[in-house]
């Protein structure tokens, strides 16, 4: 596995990040965009956001001769794109697939969680506007001169457009990229599923190594699109926290934090990884996936339709609910959000047991945000460290957990410290 998110570097910082319940979430920084351009505190506020804190990657200092990549084309291409490569790459050494070790690049396929457009999209679409610009100068009674020296100036301050933007732009490309400059052969393509993205390509590559078209996948999300416009976008759904943090089946949450990181695993059939002698973080039994159908509003959340993917998942994967003890949950920190997913859980596992508690319950957006596209990933990475170091994981910012997962009241409890978690004798 291989990961970078906010304060986290790699798997190892990431691990000890979410054990000792490290709080990721910060003011933003200056390297993404300057708040007091856009901060109000009235949600209504037209081309403002009310937000101003998230979860974001620190500046990384790429390698780009190792990759290939001239350093006059690092403007041209999107950081998503750029760090996906370093994380697919510790992902490969992770598993023992780096250098020094032969294996069949072309029966590798790569396929990522990547939303529809990349944040390079925004500058360069930005300059298209000069048409615009000059048309305003012109009306107010500016100087030619002085318009063009406007013009230049405004147009100077996005990255300009060159041989290598369109490429440099694509969602798509983030796997393709990966798969060029690895030496991969397989399958390369992404999933926008929006949130559910990770695990949407995750999905698609088990279902590539079922029908044997690889012999290892690299999946999972990448998302570095954490600047003005996406904060813009969830600020007038309106679904961030206007306190300024993810507070996940907590009863006095609030909303979502936004945050951006990548999560890459490296997949392979159990059978091989263990003739191979690869290194094995967990296994994956079973996946379930369902659409709502028809309701109210096209992002409202549905019980109905989590509790058909979940008992899909428990039912391909011959897994009874009562034997489950932890569930990393979605968790956003939405009461909506997280009353609907509770909702569904509690509906499935009553079903297993009427009785009793007995399932640790978290979210790591408590710790780094909604990562979009990465946050399946971001949650995967951590069960799967939870299942390896044998320990079940915190939740941060929890106080007081919403009803619908009151202890005694539900198979659930909101597990706030990190605790022992042993295989016990004759548990599935």
């Amino acid at each position: 596995m291989g990961c970078m998110f906010p304060k986290a570097e790699d798997l190892a910082r990431y691990w000890a990040n979410i054990r000792s319940r490290l709080d990721a979430i910060t003011e933003v920084p200056e390297t993404h965009w300057r708040a007091e351009d856009y901060w109000d505190e009235d949600p209504k506020a037209p081309d403002r956001t009310y937000a101003r804190r998230g979860g974001f990657l620190a500046p990384v200092d790429f390698p780009a001769l190792e990759f290939g990549i001239a350093p006059h084309n690092l403007d041209a291409t999107d950081t998503t794109q750029l760090l996906g490569l370093m994380v697919a790459r510790a992902a490969l050494e992770d598993a023992g697939y780096g250098p020094g070790r032969a294996f069949d690049r072309d029966r590798v396929g790569v396929i990522l969680g990547v939303t529809g457009a990349l944040e390079l999209v925004i500058p360069l679409g930005a300059r298209l506007g000069h048409p615009i610009w000059r048309r305003a100068l012109r009306a107010a009674g500016v100087a030619e001169a002085t318009a063009e020296d406007v013009v230049r100036r405004i147009a100077d301050s996005y990255v300009g457009w060159q041989e290598n933007s369109f490429p440099g732009l694509l969602g798509n490309v983030a796997a393709g990229r990966i798969a060029n400059r690895l030496d991969l052969g397989g399958t390369n393509c992404v999933v926008d599923a929006a949130c559910a993205s990770s695990l949407g390509a995750l999905h698609l590559a088990l279902l590539e190594l079922a029908a044997g078209r690889c012999d290892l996948a690299l999946t999972g999300g990448i998302d570095t699109f954490n600047d003005i416009f996406m904060y813009m976008c969830f600020s007038k759904t309106p679904a961030l926290s206007p306190t300024g943090d993810a507070r996940p089946f907590d009863a006095g949450c609030d909303g979502t934090i936004l945050g951006e990181g990548l999560g890459v695993v490296a997949l392979k059939r159990l059978d091989d990884a263990r003739r191979d002698g690869d290194r094995i973080y967990a296994v994956i039994r079973g996946v379930g996936s369902s659409s709502d159908g028809k309701g109210n509003a096209v992002y409202a959340p549905s019980a109905a339709g989590q509790a058909k993917a979940l008992r899909q998942a428990y039912d391909l994967a011959g897994v009874s609910p009562d034997t489950i003890e932890l569930v990393e949950a979605h968790g956003t920190g939405t009461k909506v959000g997280d009353a609907t997913e509770v909702a569904a859980l509690n509906e499935v596992y009553r079903a297993a047991r009427p009785e009793g508690t007995w399932c640790a319950l978290g979210s790591v957006k408590s710790q780094i945000g909604h990562t979009k596209a990465a946050a399946g990933a971001a949650g995967l990475i951590k069960a799967a460290l939870a299942l390896h170091h044998k320990v079940l994981p915190p939740t941060a910012k929890v106080t007081l957990p919403i009803e619908a997962a009151a202890s005694g009241r539900s198979p659930f409890y909101v597990n706030t410290e990190p605790r022992p978690w042993m295989p016990r004798p004759g548990h599935p």
